[in-house]
């Protein structure tokens, strides 16, 4: 939506500036602390990740930390126990996650709604209590320390700057891939399905197919977000594939505007930044964003993004009649 009121100048200019500021950060540590921003990226990749199956499938899934952690745990037992290359390990963790959100999706859409939603998180709680009881997890203490090792046997990156150079291209390759699939008609087929069920299955497509594969695709991307916080933080977790982490993407989506491609990474911005800055609260953390989150939901029903849209459609119809005007008067 937003692209069809900005002029394509103007998305370039934004896009370009955004992008030059993502590339100074790590020079300036005072300003902005790169690994916070690294966890950023990845929250905002999973955010985004999940928004294919809410947003642009109709489908709620309360288990979405199952495909976040379960490729961190096992990006982290690829590095550390088997002593493979990063990007073996992440692709291991990426795999895993979207075959696991194909298993899930496929059992999952036999019911719709509640029970849909239901099923996910119980198939979700199977996953956590599998990682808690497993050998190599660590359990409560989690798996750790995992060695970042070096991309490619060129590239170190136990190196910050490195790192986040790296964290920040899959990110932007994640989004793109996003912005792609959202695109292309399997994505309006997708739409369709969430508009119109019946409808499209009346038009002759497996609609059963097509949600197994959004499944597949969500949970892959969230597993690359997963692998790369595993990365960064040298450290897979239970809080990684706990129901928490489902309820926080879902907050991070419902904020930013589900109905977009990018809106669920401004609800993550926005989280990561009131739990950093906050962080000096304490248990209050939870009160504040759950205040600024009820704040949010009455003033900006359609998310942060979507009601920005919303003022921008407003705007414009009241300057084109003087435009028009003037034309007439010419």
């Amino acid at each position: 939506m937003v692209r069809l009121l900005l002029s394509p100048m103007t998305r370039r200019v934004l896009l370009i500036a955004l992008l030059a500021l993502l590339l100074v950060v790590p020079f300036v540590p005072k300003l902005i602390y790169p690994v916070f921003l690294m966890k950023v990226m990845c929250f905002a990749l999973f955010a985004c990740a999940f928004n294919l199956l809410l947003g642009h499938t109709g489908i709620v899934s309360f288990g979405h930390a199952a495909f976040f952690g379960s490729s961190a745990y096992i990006t982290g037992y690829a590095l550390r126990d088997l002593g493979l290359t990063p990007e073996i390990a992440v692709m291991a963790g990426v795999l895993f996650s979207a075959a696991l959100g194909a298993a899930i999706g496929a059992l999952a859409i036999r019911r719709q709604g509640i029970y849909l939603a239901m099923i996910t998180l119980a198939l979700a709680q199977m996953v956590y209590f599998t990682f808690l009881q497993a050998p190599f997890t660590g359990a409560e203490d989690g798996m750790q320390p995992i060695p970042r090792g070096k991309l490619l046997g060129l590239l170190d990156l136990n190196n910050d700057t490195s790192l986040y150079f790296v964290v920040l291209a899959c990110t932007i390759g994640g989004f793109w891939l996003v912005n792609r699939i959202v695109h292309s008609p399997f994505g309006e087929v997708l739409r369709a399905i969430r508009e119109h069920e019946p409808r499209a299955i009346s038009l002759g497509y497996a609609v059963e197919r097509y949600k197994i594969l959004a499944f597949a695709l969500s949970a892959g991307l969230s597993g690359l977000a997963g692998s790369l916080k595993c990365i960064v933080f040298r450290l897979a977790s239970l809080s990684d594939v706990h129901w928490h982490m489902s309820g926080d993407v879902i907050l991070m989506t419902l904020l930013g505007g589900m109905n977009s491609v990018f809106g669920p990474a401004i609800g993550a911005v926005i989280i990561s930044a009131l739990r950093h800055y906050f962080d000096a609260l304490g248990a209050w953390v939870t009160v504040a964003v759950g205040l600024i989150f009820i704040a949010c939901v009455l003033t900006f029903r359609r998310g942060v993004l979507g009601e920005l849209t919303h003022l921008l459609q407003l705007r414009l119809p009241a300057v084109s009649p003087a435009k028009e005007e003037k034309n007439a008067q010419i």
